[in-house]
């Protein structure tokens, strides 16, 4: 099975995941796929194949050569994010002549350069593209497709000299606890990569210090008629802590290294309401600065009316930068295999999270390459095959050259 036909089997799957059952998996179509998966690794020839309770799945390529090469990993997830649909998805190849593309005539959803002009630079390739009513999935199944097709290219190439290889795929990434239950010594890896971004040729070492905040707000329900000094509405609480946020570190303003504040959820009654944040900046000290806002401005709404306001606030992943950067030949042997099989390395901050940032404050080092799709999480989003193929590539060549420098 080539890899774009794997992908788009991948893809039938359901796999949104949900911040709402507390489980792991959080849904059961996750743990549906890991064993699909497993069938399909036993019949490729990979070993020590696991798939425990919290729906973590790992496999091994034994190494194949009396070289001592380190011991590396590739890793994707298999959810994909609760933001769209993704049941039933009806993903299909176009050949892209330039122009747009309708999605779906019914709904009037049309892919169009006007609105994305990076699609211009795909002009004369096959795209997969959705039917506009969901996502695609490529985030990360790409991802997955990418690693499962290089480790059975190994198999059937043995004239490639390699060390031992782990994959690993993992549930729940997309509502950020894809790495909760993640057994990094078990893993026994120097370092791995996620196979995870977007764009043919990214390549991440960087990513935003994250946080998630949630304000209550509790107020006082009086008849409006005789409310006169003695109400207090909570949802316009609510709405004046808002105001209070600087209106430049949102997100529709910001880009590159720049952080935000970003109001996810908001609920309200006169009683009783609350806002839900994330926070985000790529510097450690200007995302501290950023939480402590918060704490100052609860401070001061119950200065204004005492008792009404509470912070719920925790971390959620840190820069992978500083645990990435003093082992700087990991990045250096992907960018040298992207060149090699002729991808530009596109070195950039993610403006977002990875499992590999938490990984790599677990212990295991761990970047991330692109899977080749756009637009995520949407029903705009498509996955050029070249881009696709490249990654597959990407993954080869790297364990390729790790043997020929060790």
């Amino acid at each position: 099975m080539n890899v774009t036909d794997r992908f788009l089997k991948y893809v039938s799957f359901d796999t949104e995941s949900s911040e709402t059952t507390g489980t792991t998996p959080s849904t059961p179509g996750q743990r549906v796929l890991a064993e699909e998966l497993v069938k399909e690794l036993q019949a490729i020839g990979l070993e020590e194949i696991t798939l425990d309770d919290n729906c973590y799945l790992m496999a091994a390529l034994p190494a194949n050569t009396t070289k001592e090469v380190p011991a590396i990993g590739f890793i994707a997830h298999l959810d994909t994010s609760p933001d769209m649909p993704g049941k039933e998805v009806k993903a299909r190849i176009v050949h892209y002549e330039g122009g747009s593309i309708v999605l779906s005539e019914k709904e009037h959803v049309i892919l169009s350069p006007e609105m994305f002009p990076e699609l211009k630079a795909y002009t004369g390739q096959e795209l997969i593209v959705t039917d506009g009513t969901t996502l695609l999935g490529a985030d990360d199944k790409g991802g997955i497709a990418a690693i499962v097709s290089a480790m059975e290219y190994l198999i059937q190439h043995p004239e490639i000299e390699h060390g031992k290889i782990r994959i690993a795929f993992t549930p729940d990434e997309e509502i950020g606890q894809g790495a909760d239950h993640f057994d990094v010594q078990k893993f026994g890896c120097e370092w791995g990569y996620t196979i995870d971004g977007g764009q043919m040729g990214e390549l991440e070492y960087e990513n935003f210090n994250a946080a998630g905040a949630k304000i209550s707000f509790k107020g006082l329900n009086v008849h409006p008629g005789t409310a006169k000094d003695k109400m207090v509405n909570a949802s316009l609480l609510a709405v004046e802590f808002a105001s209070w946020l600087p209106p430049h570190q949102r997100p529709e303003h910001t880009t590159g290294y720049e952080g935000f504040f970003h109001l996810t959820n908001m609920n309200g009654s006169v009683e009783e309401a609350s806002l839900s944040y994330i926070i985000r900046d790529h510097d450690r000290a200007l995302f501290e600065q950023k939480k402590q806002l918060l704490e100052i401005l609860v401070k001061q709404m119950n200065l204004l009316h005492p008792g009404s306001t509470t912070l719920e606030m925790r971390d959620q992943y840190y820069n992978m930068r500083e645990m990435v950067e003093p082992n700087k030949h990991i990045i250096d042997l992907a960018f040298e295999a992207m060149t090699a099989v002729g991808v530009k390395p596109i070195v950039k901050p993610i403006r977002g999270g990875t499992d590999g940032a938490r990984l790599s404050f677990m212990g295991l080092p761990c970047p991330n390459i692109f899977a080749g799709g756009h637009n995520f999480h949407g029903r705009y989003e498509y996955l050029p095959v070249d881009s696709l193929r490249k990654s597959m590539e990407t993954i080869i060549k790297i364990a390729e050259l790790l043997t020929d420098k060790s």
